[in-house]
């Protein structure tokens, strides 16, 4: 897992926390959605500052990190 921020500007910004996490997960993490099923293997993000427990669902899967990154973003 790697914290990263939603707006690039803020990297030099001392004031500012990182506040998107991107991990990747395999069905043998025991992930599962709302439905009880397993997340599909793959890259995803959600907000989360370090330190806190994420806000909402994941939002994925993406191919790779950095297309999890650029939605994120987005």
């Amino acid at each position: 897992m790697a914290h990263e921020y939603s707006n690039p500007k803020w990297i030099k910004d001392p004031h500012k926390l990182p506040d998107v996490e991107v991990f990747h997960l395999t069905a043998a993490d025991g992930i599962v959605n709302e439905e009880g099923e397993p997340l599909p293997t793959g890259y995803y993000w959600w907000s989360c500052f370090p330190g806190c427990m994420p806000e909402g669902e994941p939002t994925g899967p993406f191919d790779t990190y950095a297309q999890a990154l650029a939605d994120a973003r987005s």
